[in-house]
């Protein structure tokens, strides 16, 4: 059934190309819960088997992900709190949800769009507070896209390089992804920690 399931995957980000990626990337940065591993691994795998471009699939993913990062900061700037709150229920988006990303963004200022973008069900929403803050956009550009670039990479290329392991991708997609998660996790860990040496 997995085997079957990811299969389709596959096949799926192969038939839809680079125009499949960036959709799918812009879904995962904006309200919907998709998860970047579905298009990202199996486009880096694809890529290993000549049949992408592992570059241009980066790029794709990394378009993506900045589309649907600026589509949620214009909807906190254009409708404001009280639209995010009164119809982010209709997508699975709470008010406590959004408190505690205002929460995130006010303690952690704007390298919060960059740690944001590598914390699972942060990066989402991240850039909310960033609209609500009217955070400058040159700026929110570039760390979203840095951070997005890096989860981007991280995902793409170990689709890459377990390319010689076609078995290792479909049986193990799962711990691939928790790996990766760990990873960000220390990345995350280190930075908490640099900043709390950080003088005030």
């Amino acid at each position: 059934m997995l085997h079957d399931a990811i299969n389709w995957i596959v096949e799926t980000v192969h038939g839809w190309g680079y125009t499949g990626i960036f959709v799918m990337m812009f879904l995962e940065s904006s309200f919907f819960p998709f998860p970047s591993e579905v298009a990202m691994i199996p486009a880096g795998y694809l890529a290993h088997q000549g049949k992408m471009d592992i570059w241009l699939a980066i790029a794709a993913g990394l378009a993506g992900s900045l589309g649907g990062a600026l589509f949620n900061y214009w909807l906190a700037v254009k409708f404001g709190r009280p639209f995010l709150v009164r119809y982010g229920k209709y997508v699975m988006f709470k008010e406590e949800s959004l408190e505690r990303m205002e929460r995130f963004f006010a303690k952690h200022g704007h390298v919060s769009t960059f740690t944001g973008r590598l914390i699972p069900a942060v990066r989402q929403y991240i850039s909310l507070p960033a609209g609500l803050a009217r955070m400058n956009i040159p700026m929110f550009l570039f760390y979203t896209g840095l951070g997005a670039g890096l989860w981007v990479m991280i995902l793409a290329f170990l689709g890459y390089f377990i390319g010689d392991n076609q078995a290792l991708l479909k049986e193990n997609l799962t711990s691939i992804t928790l790996a990766t998660l760990a990873f960000v996790a220390v990345v995350i860990t280190v930075y908490y920690f640099w900043q709390k040496r950080r003088p005030a």
